[in-house]
């Protein structure tokens, strides 16, 4: 009998099903995750790095050349041009491939222009020569085939191959109607608008309107060296800077770069992979730059820089308390309107022509006559003009801080305007026994009198006595800050936010107390102006904040930009930077009462004015120098003008700057009137004799 008997699975069946279902579930996996991989990196490409990888393949496809803009004028008050831009028309030709095909040469070993591409250049060349001489200017010099080969640079020793070359500039009309309208016989030819930039022959204000160089040379320049920066990263093709493209250096020029400078245009040039050119895609026109409408005065302007240069003159040959001044030789004046902070003058003495910064090179000599003066001198001591033992621009104020004293001693309250002081022509200070005596100057004793009177006499003895020692009683070495304070608030250490580039703070003697030998000295000696050193343009709105009576103003060099076409972009008006401390009514009217010292240059000045002169004594050549300093405002009670002036080595104030302020003056009245009435418009008084009468 049989049996039958279930027969058992073999022992590897089930394992070998489980292996087998493993790892086809290993590969499903892993295809997913490799797709998933692949998908991710899909979407990164087209979305993350899609625009950087356009912009990539953009750039190796295509090259933009920058075409500058017309630069913007700069314009006086009146309208006249004190910075402008003329156009000149010149050819650029862009080598394309037909005039480039290289090959190597087998003898030398070196890249040559195969015979096509040479015989393509040399009838180019031919041509261009031919229509220059049909239809250039006769009266200039004729271009030769050699000039012509050079400029087009075949051989990329100035150039990448895709840059456009500047064959010729300054074409007549002629030679720019002909080659418009026979463009197409010529590849890769452009007529480009450029920029010749020109200053006033009058050398108006130059430091401050200021000069111009090619971009090339601006690196080293902070402002320039962030445009560089954002060149670098890639940014809007109009807005990338060619290298000979002419750019501000200083003053305004620098100051408004960016409006007066427009916007570029460009070329768009498709190049192949040896960076050659293909053809010119496509012509961006430049945007011409925006005008800048000074508030300088060109008539008071050169007023103001002729009386400087004429007082300095006067000073070598005229004897001023018994002796002349042959180390004046240089001078600086700003005259600010009081309602507006509208700067009508700015002189910096001597100046220089301009206009020799737009030849492209700078003699050796002209560079020798010009380096002491080609700065701003009314805002920064550097480069500005030295006197003749070596004096800068920034000099210690001398008693031109005596209102501010006095300001300060009433609102801290040791002086009142009824207080009555004895001048015994000297005081003293310091550690008994050991005091150090200060003098009024010349020696003077002036007696009784109140804060006014110290003013108008100049007492060095009263500011020390009645503020300078009393701050240091009050606030021990915290006097320091006190006196600082209320200096800033009248702009005295603290830019006066013109704007203007390289603007000094100017020079804050009285913190450096080892210098001055204690705390007590360093007020002491603040107090009567010997311890402070300013621009001139701060004294200007020191000035200013008097006729204000606290309120601080921004000196305003610009009233309006205007485009292209004369529309007003943007308008400037008065702008308050800030109040000082509140200050009783009284103390006002005291300390414009007292700012009336006798000034024989203001005899017979229609005007009742405030005005305060000043010495400054600093050392110089192992000797102390005197350096005259004024200020001033006119008219006394309904403001309009205020001036500060300062001749360095000029002696006493009233004989070497107040002259020249009251020319300032002169010139304000006649071109617009102190009152209001500008001089020149009025009417002159006829007057007749009975002759007269009967005969008509």
């Amino acid at each position: 009998m049989s049996q039958f008997r279930r027969q058992r699975p073999g022992s590897d069946d089930t394992p070998n099903r489980g292996f087998t279902g493993l790892r086809i579930n290993l590969f499903f996996f892993g295809t997913f995750i490799i797709f998933c991989v692949i998908i991710v990196r899909l979407a990164t490409l087209q979305f993350v790095e899609g625009p950087t990888l356009t912009e990539v393949e953009s750039d190796r496809n295509y090259k933009n050349v920058p075409l500058a803009a017309l630069r913007g004028n700069i314009f006086a008050a009146g309208g006249e041009s004190l910075a402008y831009s003329t156009s000149v028309y010149s050819l650029y030709i862009t080598l394309t491939k037909e005039y480039t095909a290289r090959v190597t040469d087998k003898a030398s070993g070196k890249s040559v222009l195969t015979p096509e591409a040479k015989a393509k250049s040399n009838d180019l060349v031919a041509r261009l020569v031919a229509d220059f001489k049909k239809y250039g200017d006769p009266a200039v010099k004729e271009q030769t085939q050699e000039d012509v080969l050079k400029a087009l640079d075949l051989n990329f020793r100035k150039s990448l191959g895709y840059v456009p070359r500047r064959v010729k500039t300054g074409l007549t009309n002629k030679e720019v109607a002909y080659f418009m309208e026979h463009k197409d016989d010529y590849p890769g030819l452009e007529i480009v608008e450029e920029t010749v930039r020109h200053y006033d022959k009058d050398t108006v204000a130059v430091q401050t309107v200021g000069y111009i160089k090619p971009f090339s040379y601006s690196h080293d320049r902070a402002f320039y060296q962030d445009i560089a920066q954002a060149m670098k990263r890639g940014t809007d093709p109009g807005l990338v800077y060619k290298d000979d493209e002419i750019v501000g250096f200083d003053g305004l020029e620098l100051q408004y770069q960016k409006e007066l400078r427009g916007k570029n245009g460009y070329l768009q040039i498709s190049v192949n992979p040896q960076n050659m050119a293909e053809k010119v895609e496509q012509v961006v026109p430049p945007v011409k730059g925006n005008n800048i409408w000074t508030t300088i005065n060109k008539n008071i302007q050169l007023k103001t820089e002729q009386a400087i240069m004429e007082q300095i003159n006067w000073l070598h040959t005229n004897p001023v308390q018994g002796q002349v001044h042959p180390a004046a030789l240089t001078g600086y004046a700003v005259a600010m309107e009081v309602d507006t902070g509208n700067i009508v003058a700015m002189a910096s003495m001597p100046d220089y022509d301009t206009n020799v910064w737009t030849t492209g090179t700078l003699s050796t000599a002209a560079w020798e006559k010009m380096m002491y003066n080609y700065q701003n001198g009314t805002i920064n001591p550097i480069s500005s003009g030295l006197s003749g033992h070596g004096l800068q621009s920034v000099l210690l104020m001398g008693s031109t801080v005596k209102p501010l004293t006095v300001l300060i001693g009433l609102k801290e309250g040791f002086i009142s305007p009824s207080t009555r002081y004895i001048d015994t022509g000297s005081t003293s200070f310091g550690k008994e026994g050991h005091e150090t005596t200060v003098r009024n100057s010349s020696g003077h004793v002036y007696g009784k009198m109140g804060p006014a009177t110290a003013i108008e006499k100049s007492s060095n003895v009263f500011m020390i006595d009645m503020v300078g020692k009393k701050l240091y009683e009050k606030y021990k070495s915290k006097g320091i800050d006190v006196w600082d304070r209320y200096m800033k608030e009248f702009g005295l250490g603290v830019l006066t936010e013109s704007g203007l580039p390289g603007e000094h703070r100017g020079n804050i003697n009285y913190t450096n107390i080892e210098a001055a030998g204690s705390f007590q000295a360093a007020l002491v000696y603040a107090s009567f102006g010997q311890q402070g050193s300013y621009t001139t343009l701060q004294l200007a709105q020191y000035a200013t904040t008097l006729a204000n009576e606290g309120q601080r103003i921004k000196p305003q060099l610009v009233s309006k930009i205007t485009d292209a076409e004369g529309k007003t972009v943007t308008e400037f008006s008065r702008e308050v930077l800030n109040e000082v401390t509140k200050f009783d009514k009284s103390f006002w009217q005291e300390i414009k009462k007292g700012m009336n010292s006798k000034v024989s240059a203001f005899d017979g000045f229609p005007y009742d004015f405030a005005r305060k002169t000043g010495t400054s004594q600093q050392l110089a050549k192992k000797e102390l120098r005197d350096n005259g300093v004024f200020i001033a405002f006119a008219p006394r009670d309904k403001p309009k003008l205020a001036v500060a002036v300062v001749i360095p080595e000029g002696g006493f104030g009233s004989n070497s700057a107040a002259p020249v302020a009251r020319k300032i003056f002169d010139a304000y009245d006649w071109e617009y009137g102190l009152n209001g009435v500008p001089k020149k418009n009025l009417q002159p008084v006829v007057t007749t004799t009975p002759e007269a009468d009967a005969a008509e």
